[in-house]
């Protein structure tokens, strides 16, 4: 024989389960949030500091590694102008390493004189020359017929 509970009985029990649970919910409102919300911990601001220096300092060398990977990018696949606004955008900054920004001044010198722009071509090179001072071109770079002149007019001054 199956019996059938009584509705009654059956929200009865239901309520009774339901306020059980809430009886042992209570201790952790009792208490502050503090000790029990893991969010809420209060942490030493100055330690932390070192290492969060340290991650804005990678950060920022990885977005300058890939604005100057993406500027070569683009000057390989043809887009001169792309390769110049992204060579000279934000993420190359003047607290970049001077190797990073010497490349993308003779990648962006390059786009210049490839788009017929010869004296931003050759300040590009001024600048890459201001940076470092020992800067040349390779071997397969050098006496190029369209940026050669305008590096050799940069490097005389």
């Amino acid at each position: 024989m199956s019996r059938i509970l009584p509705p009654r009985l059956l929200v009865s029990v239901f309520a009774a389960s339901l306020l059980a649970g809430c009886a042992e919910m209570s201790q952790m409102f009792d208490s502050t949030p503090e000790r029990n919300h893991p969010r809420t911990r209060v942490r030493d601001v100055s330690r932390d500091e070192p290492r969060q220096s340290r991650e804005a300092r990678e950060n920022s060398a990885g977005r300058d590694q890939a604005a100057l990977r993406d500027g070569i990018r683009l000057y390989n696949e043809g887009d001169f102008n792309g390769a110049i606004k992204r060579l000279g955008s934000d993420d190359i900054r003047s607290n970049s390493p001077a190797r990073i920004r010497v490349t993308a001044l003779k990648y962006t010198a390059f786009s210049y004189c490839v788009t017929s722009r010869p004296k931003q071509c050759e300040q590009a090179f001024e600048r890459a020359l201001k940076i470092d001072p020992d800067f040349t071109l390779d071997s397969g770079e050098e006496g190029h017929p369209l940026w050669g002149p305008a590096y050799e007019r940069a490097k005389r001054g």
